[in-house]
């Protein structure tokens, strides 16, 4: 196995294509059998010709990638420039399987149904890592997470939404030679790779844990038996002057993933929007369907709580992989994060370099990033999703 990343700011796509295959090509040998290219909009008239022009000069076998507001190379995270990243990589003993789909296409009985179908029981093994990338507008993500989940129970899934337009038709996908501006792509791995996870959700806990008392759907109703509007106004007065300045702009709630537990900490939770208020009825709207007696904590956003959350997930990340050298990298992070949440650039990958070394890192700015929380895989917001490749163990074949 062998992953390498090149980037080029090029305006010219032909150009920025003979830039960053010429320093594939060398760094791997090659052709790859998979490469990930993500593509700021600066080239959206050449988005239809970018992918198969791109795999012709690669030689590659499976080619996969979108469109992105900035695009994520190595030690540089290029926001609102010209950018093409590529992330290419030689996988022996490594089936690739990469597939398009519409939002039509999720029903029983569909292609993609019974493709998944075929995949988990085939004879070389079913695949266990799964990337997917997403067009915001047309797709709808969470619903294709529950059914990978449910066809390939111990799978990892990771990915992102993709980027770079402000309208249905504007943000494209890429697979092979085509372009698509709608649904979605699904990249299975299986065989000799192993892809481990990180999910920086970038908050930390304020008052204590409390119980849903009283909820319906996303409507949060009563905490602890109170009302939630007024645990809420109490939290506030306790606050103190900067704790009060985040929770008027930053304020989310967290929803423990796994109940029985005694205690509680940051980085236990799924972080999720607070979608607005019910004044008359005192309750709270959240972004996420909710049931009584689930253990929830109010958390706040900054740049600091943020870039702590990331070290402590990358610590995490380098603890799991132990001695084990990781091989390649890709890099889903919110177009929220970067220059504007940290007020100066490359935060997040330098963080990564500092915490696991020059692994070859490729990625983009997402309208949502997927991945695992608690063993189950979510659409999120303002987080930095990591997905890194090594061979498998031989103790886990």
């Amino acid at each position: 196995m062998k992953w390498t990343s090149a980037l080029s700011r090029n305006t010219d796509l032909a150009a920025a294509i003979e830039a960053v295959a010429s320093v594939v090509l060398a760094e791997l040998g090659g052709a790859p059998d998979l490469v990930f290219v993500f593509a700021s909009e600066h080239y959206r008239s050449d988005f239809a010709r970018l992918p198969g022009e791109l795999r012709a000069r690669l030689g590659a076998v499976c080619l996969v990638g979108c469109s992105a507001s900035g695009v994520i190379c190595n030690g540089n995270e290029v926001e609102q420039e010209p950018g093409l990243s590529i992330t290419a990589a030689v996988l022996p003993d490594v089936r690739i399987d990469c597939w398009h789909l519409e939002a039509n296409e999720l029903r029983p009985g569909s292609p993609h149904s019974q493709y998944c179908s075929e995949l988990a029981l085939g004879e070389h093994g079913s695949p266990e890592q799964f990337l997917v990338l997403a067009d915001p507008f047309s797709f709808p993500t969470e619903q294709l997470l529950r059914s990978l989940e449910g066809a390939f129970t111990t799978s990892v899934i990771a990915g992102g939404l993709a980027s770079g337009g402000q309208n249905a038709g504007e943000i494209v996908l890429f697979l092979n030679d085509a372009m698509h501006a709608s649904g979605a792509l699904v990249i299975g791995l299986a065989g000799n790779i192993e892809m481990l996870t990180a999910v920086a959700q970038g908050c930390r806990p304020i008052g204590e844990p409390m119980f849903v008392s009283a909820c319906e759907g996303n409507k949060l109703s009563a905490l602890d038996g109170r009302a939630t509007t007024e645990i809420l106004q109490a939290l506030f007065e306790d606050a103190d002057n900067e704790e009060q300045q985040l929770m008027q702009h930053s304020l989310f709630l967290g929803l423990t993933m796994q109940s029985g537990n005694s205690h509680y900490q940051q980085g236990d939770f799924l972080i999720r929007n607070i979608a607005g208020g019910d004044a008359d009825r005192r309750a709270l709207w959240i972004a996420a369907d909710l049931r009584e007696n689930q253990v929830v904590q109010f958390h706040v956003r900054d740049a600091q709580t943020s870039s702590e959350d990331l070290t402590r997930g990358l610590t995490r990340l380098h603890g799991e992989l132990g001695s084990d050298n990781a091989e390649g990298c890709l890099l889903f992070s919110c177009t929220g994060r970067g220059r504007g949440l940290y007020g100066r650039p490359n935060h997040d990958v330098s963080a990564f370099i500092d915490e696991l070394g020059p692994i070859p890192l490729g990625g983009f700015f997402c309208n949502g990033e997927i991945g695992p929380v608690s063993g189950q895989t979510f659409i999120h917001g303002y987080t930095s999703a990591f997905a890194i490749f090594r061979p498998r163990r031989v103790d886990a074949q």
